[in-house]
């Protein structure tokens, strides 16, 4: 029986090292491997190249990393809610590589696939297009995009069991699911782990040989960004 569970967060992450290239799924704050994202600020880490949606807020998920100046370069499509981010980056602290959603998105699930490039319209004519092949489709000109090439990747998913299958809870599937298996290792955090076979099989998400190792996290924050409320009268 294939058996990928690891009993904790730091045996999961023992061979991260400064200098590594991490894809880490989410969007804002739903979906994060937050217990990961601690146990890398522990580790003390550095010089870390990070593919993500975004960088966090200022105080949670990969903002943590950024306060400790863990980071880098940063490849993300959304930087608006880290003031420290933008500081970082104004300041020329941090190197940044902003990439249309889609087009990260594609790069993460091409690298999964094991697909080397891909041709997009989105960004053809600006700043995201100097310096990458050009062609015309259909009378349309797109750009080629590479794949990602990360070390590791780490995702959060909402079950999982000892052979790696993951199951994603509403719209924290997000990032996550291109990007399990898009790395040369993806470490999987989970809130619940349950032995081999006891997941319904047409519920999976992703199949476990995408993924290296599992873990189950715990005390799980789940924040929300930003909190809108309004009083019924």
């Amino acid at each position: 029986m294939i058996n990928k569970k690891v009993k904790s967060v730091e045996e999961a992450l023992k061979d991260i090292t400064d200098d590594v290239t991490i894809m880490l799924g989410g969007f804002g704050l739903c979906g994060i491997p937050e217990n990961s994202i601690a146990q890398l600020v522990k580790k003390g880490v550095t010089n870390l190249t990070c593919i993500s949606n975004n960088a966090g807020v200022d105080n949670f998920g990969l903002g943590l990393l950024l306060q400790k100046k863990q980071i880098r370069k940063m490849i993300s499509s959304y930087v608006g809610e880290n003031a420290e981010f933008e500081r970082q980056m104004l300041s020329g602290e941090l190197e940044v590589e902003l990439t249309p959603q889609g087009t990260l998105a594609e790069k993460c699930r091409a690298a999964q696939a094991g697909i080397p490039a891909f041709y997009t319209p989105a960004g053809y004519g600006t700043e995201v297009a100097e310096g990458k092949e050009a062609r015309e489709f259909n009378g349309k000109m797109h750009i080629m995009e590479e794949a990602y090439k990360a070390d590791f990747a780490i995702v959060k998913a909402w079950k999982g069991d000892e052979a790696g299958n993951l199951i994603f809870k509403g719209t924290a599937k997000n990032f996550n699911a291109c990007m399990a298996g898009a790395a040369k290792i993806t470490i999987a955090e989970v809130e619940e782990l349950v032995p081999a076979g006891e997941l319904d099989p047409n519920q999976i998400h992703i199949p476990g040989i995408f993924v290296k190792r599992i873990f189950q996290g715990e005390k799980y924050e789940k924040r929300i960004e930003q909190r809108t409320v309004r009083t019924i009268l």
